[in-house]
């Protein structure tokens, strides 16, 4: 069972020319592409599946990070149109804190201002009592080794992403979003309503949790992780009208992200599946002895997914996508 991740899908984006995203068209072929070559899972044959009653269904399954307004307005129509379901993973914080998510700060503002420009203004504003990991190998050898950014923009979100420590890391955030974005109507363009996760759910969508503010689970204390397993599926309950299967998506995804307090923690939480970006296929094994590990692969494995860098021109070769952010 092939399982595929996307992020951002839209039509080509106004005002930020360094921005990454899939766009419509090629996700439209792409679902063409899976279709005629590998074709989707039931979602009864994969929920049979995860209840111990069926065999490993062939076939893709697709899911969707980040509660992004991307998939309500441009990918559920198409999967309707199609007859096909997903799974959509929302990461809670947002709907308290009225602000982009770190990782979405940072692709917004080197979308619109570019790396070189990015990587500048933060470097003005760090001091080196800042940077809390930038000692740990796996952070600068792991991280963005599957994309195609230029150095400034890896610098950038790895810096961001890394080797901050979390109050430094959104006091920094705040003060370049301040002078370099308007963060409330970016934060209205980008997020589903909670009204529209019970929309989901009323269509037949499997709706899972991203966590309550993406963070790095590895760098967190096991209460700190609970808390944000156990608030993220408590709002996700209210807000679906009941979670029949809890299922979890790790922010960023590969395995130095997370650790064995965080699996724990999860399969305590009552928690079915979650998601990691190891990039490979299910494998009945997986399900029947890691169910709370599976390997999913970035859309930009397969045909028509790689993701355009500013304005679409057809039939070029774009750059990579976001992939696990």
């Amino acid at each position: 069972m092939k399982v595929l991740y996307y992020h951002y899908v839209r039509p080509t984006p106004a005002d930020m020319p360094h921005f990454r995203y899939l766009h419509l068209e090629d996700f439209r072929a792409q679902l063409d592409y899976l279709g005629e070559q590998h074709g989707f899972v039931e979602r009864a044959d994969f929920l049979e599946a995860v209840r111990g009653g069926g065999d490993m269904p062939r076939g893709v399954v697709l899911t969707f990070d980040d509660g992004l307004r991307d998939h309500v307005d441009y990918m559920l129509p198409e999967l309707e149109r199609r007859g096909l379901w997903g799974m959509f993973f929302i990461s809670t914080g947002i709907y308290e804190s009225g602000k982009l998510l770190a990782p979405h700060r940072a692709h917004h503002l080197l979308g619109i201002h570019g790396g070189v420009d990015m990587l500048a203004a933060l470097q003005g504003q760090i001091t080196q009592d800042m940077l809390v990991d930038e000692h740990r190998e796996e952070f600068h050898s792991n991280t963005y080794a599957d994309q195609d950014n230029d150095s400034a923009t890896s610098e950038f979100k790895r810096i961001l992403n890394y080797f901050m420590a979390s109050a430094a890391r959104k006091a920094v955030l705040d003060s370049l979003m301040t002078e370099y974005c308007d963060e409330a109507a970016l934060f209205e363009a980008l997020y589903i309503k909670p009204v529209e996760i019970r929309l989901l759910a009323d269509k037949g969508m499997i709706i899972g949790s991203h966590s309550v503010s993406h963070p790095i689970f590895s760098t967190l204390s096991p209460k700190a992780q609970e808390r944000e397993i156990t608030d993220s599926f408590n709002f996700l309950e209210g807000v679906s009208g009941g979670l029949s299967l809890r299922i979890f998506c790790y922010p960023y995804g590969h395995s130095h992200t997370y650790d064995a307090d965080t699996v724990r923690l999860l399969e305590r939480s009552g928690c079915r599946l979650a998601f990691t970006a190891e990039h490979r296929d299910v494998m009945a094994d997986d399900m029947a002895d890691t169910p709370l590990e599976l390997p999913r692969h970035d859309c930009n494995a397969f045909a028509h997914g790689r993701a355009s860098y500013g304005p679409r021109r057809p039939g070029e070769e774009h750059m990579a996508s976001e992939g696990a952010v």
